[in-house]
This record gives C-alpha cells, structure tokens and sequence, in this order.
C-alpha cells in the first residue's frame, strides 16, 4: 500500500522511469514526428510516420480500456473538459507545427538529440522553455488569455467535448457503447492502413517505436490517474498527486519544460516539486544518452551557420507559445489528447501537421532562391 503522503515522490519517480524507456526506444527507432511529416512531403516514405499513427492507435486501444475498467477517468484530464477552445488549437497547433520544422524536431525530439549530444537542440530547449513560460504566466500570457482563448464554444450540456459525450449528446445512445465504437474504429481504421504496407512490417524498429510509445503513453496515465489518485491528508479530498495541472496526465513535453525550468529558478520555493512532468523532461534526456553511449551514437553537434541558429531560435520560440496555446505538442496533444478522443486533440493534431508542412515548403522555396545561403533541410 503506497503512503499517500508520498504519492508525488512516487509519480514522479514511476514517470522518470517510464520517460527514460521512452528516451531510449525514441532514440533507437528515430521516433520523430516533424521526421516523419518531413518523410511524407520530400520523399513520399510513410515508414516514420506509420511508427507515430502505430503509438496512436496503441494509446487509444489502452487508454479507453483503462477508463472503461475504471482506472483511470480521463475526463479528469485538461483535453475533453467542456470549454472548447477552438481558435487557440488552430493558432497554438499552426505555430507549433511551424516551429517544430525550423527547430529540427519536435519537443520530444528535442530532449531526444541533447541526449545524442546536440548542442543546437539545448539552445532550441532553453528558448523553447522561456517562451512556453511567458505563455503559461508571462507576457505572451496575456495575448493568449485575451486574444485567442474567448473563442470559444460552451459544450457544457455535453459535459464534455470528446468524441462519445457529443455522440451521446446528439443520437442518445449510451455514452460507453458510442465509446467501443468510436475506440474500435478509429483503431481498426489506422492498423489497417499501418500494416497494409510490406516494409512497414518488415521494420521491426518502426514497430517497436510505435507500439512501446503509445504503451508508455498509456502507462502514464495509469501513473497519475490512478496509482496518483488519493485523498489528501490535510482537505480530505480524492486529487492528483504529482501533476502540474492537478488533473491526470500522460506524457507532454511543452508545458512540463517550463514547469522545468520555474523549479529550476525558485528551487527554494517548498511549494514547488518535482512533478510527473519535470520528472519525464529529465528522464528521456537521460534515457537517450544512456542509449547513445552504449551504442557509440553520442556526437557534439553544433549550429552550421548564423541562419541556421535563427531558425532554430526562432523555432522554439514558437514552439513554446503553441505547445501551450494548443494545450500540447506532437506528444502531448498528437498521442495522449487524441487518446482521450477530445475534438480538440483532434483539432490540434491537425494543426500542428498544416504548419509543418507550410514549413517546409517555406524553408523548400527559401532554399531555391538564388543567392540564399543553403545550410540545409532539418534535421530529425
């Protein structure tokens, strides 16, 4: 029986070391979502990308079964709550989408390759967390909180703005029988189309990465949903313990770096700690080190030139404004939102694929132009 007043010690620990597997199966199979859109646009290869439908399909399947058994309520979550923040998805997903191409990978990637020895992707980080900060509490905060977040649909009568509470809302029909449904189309729909391919099922690193991802996805909302799930010894009340958001997650990698770095800069703060977030920030970087060394991968890597710092910069300022603005990145929205069927997951995945592919055919027009400098296409 664990003590619950050492539930957070424990979800963080439990998340440290689902994020270090996470780091090294990244790593080993070039988990990479920016990769696997860059894939599919340049060269017409959907390998990478059947990797990251795989992961969503498998956390879908293990999620819903969860809260069908009744171990974890996702609802508990920040994706399905009932305020449907459109215009922040689109504008959030878009940017994000946008930035993750000029950073050369997503956030996960990002933690990733400093593992792998990047130095660029350290920069990217540390601009990536200032700006996600300034999102969540700071200057940009004030944009997002006046400007994009009042667009906005109410789906209170609802209760909640996932796939089965609107289906329940508009034919009638128990909520958890339009949830099987929804759960096994959606999953039957993408295994389909993932495993028609020959080579996809001769790859066993693509399928590995795919199916160890979106199962890690799943196992952290076992974390916080329900081994984190406790009375308070001081209110009395059932809460989350070990969450930034005090509600169940599962793996992110915007928001949880700037909760990163605000430990990092109030440490003496007691009422701060090391959370499920913070910890799966350390725990893939050190995963995928771990990893590069033992497989002699590791290599210092550094900027080319001056344009291909500003992009980079630029990069992860915009990735720290969306991942926030949209409430999660390729990860955070693209895998452990869209688990949880809310539309504004969906919304968001969808976003953030249209600004990486205005991306890169941006950074593709550029390159063509005559007299511009050629640094290179990302890299992923």
């Amino acid at each position: 029986m664990i003590d619950h007043t050492n539930l957070t010690t424990t979800v963080a620990a439990l998340g440290f070391a689902l994020a270090f597997v996470f780091g090294v199966i990244a790593n080993k199979s070039h988990f990479c979502t920016m990769g696997a859109i860059s894939d599919v646009v340049n060269m017409g290869h959907w390998g990478r990308m059947r990797m990251w439908l795989l992961a969503i399909a498998v956390a879908i399947l293990g999620a819903n079964s969860l809260s069908l058994l009744g171990l974890v309520d996702l609802s508990q979550s920040i994706y399905p709550r009932p305020r449907f923040i459109w215009l922040a998805h689109i504008i959030g997903g878009a940017l994000f989408g946008f930035g993750m191409v000029l950073a050369s990978g997503c956030g996960n990637r990002t933690l990733v390759r400093i593992g792998g020895g990047s130095l660029k992707s350290l920069v990217v980080l540390a601009f990536l967390a200032i700006s996600a900060y300034m999102t969540l509490k700071g200057l940009f905060g004030m944009a997002r909180v006046n400007w994009i977040e009042p667009f906005a649909l109410d789906f209170t009568a609802m209760g909640s703005q996932d796939l089965p509470a609107v289906a329940h809302h508009l034919f009638g029909a128990s909520k958890v029988i339009f949830q099987m449904v929804i759960v096994a189309v959606i999953a039957i729909a993408l295994l389909i189309f993932i495993f028609k391919d020959r080579d996809f099922r001769r790859d066993s690193d693509l399928i590995l990465g795919g199916i160890v991802i979106g199962a890690l996805v799943v196992a952290g909302w076992y974390v916080t949903g329900h081994v984190g799930y406790g009375e308070n010894p001081d209110t009395l009340e059932m809460v989350f313990f070990g969450t930034n958001t005090r509600a169940a997650e599962s793996f992110s990698f915007v928001a949880p770096v700037a909760y990163s770095l605000e430990l990092l800069m109030l440490w003496s703060d007691s009422s701060l700690a090391v959370t499920f977030g913070i910890a799966s920030v350390v725990g893939v970087i050190f995963g995928s080190f771990v990893y590069a060394i033992v497989t002699r991968r590791f290599r210092w890597e550094s900027f080319t030139d001056i344009a291909d710092m500003r992009h980079h910069i630029v990069g992860g300022i915009l990735m720290g404004f969306g991942g926030v603005t949209g409430l999660g990145c390729t990860i955070g929205q693209g895998i452990t939102g869209v688990s949880t069927l809310a539309l504004g997951s969906f919304l968001t995945l969808f976003s953030i694929i249209g600004g990486a592919v205005l991306a890169l055919k941006y950074l593709a027009w550029l390159m063509d132009r005559p007299g511009v400098v050629r640094y290179g296409t990302p890299q992923n």
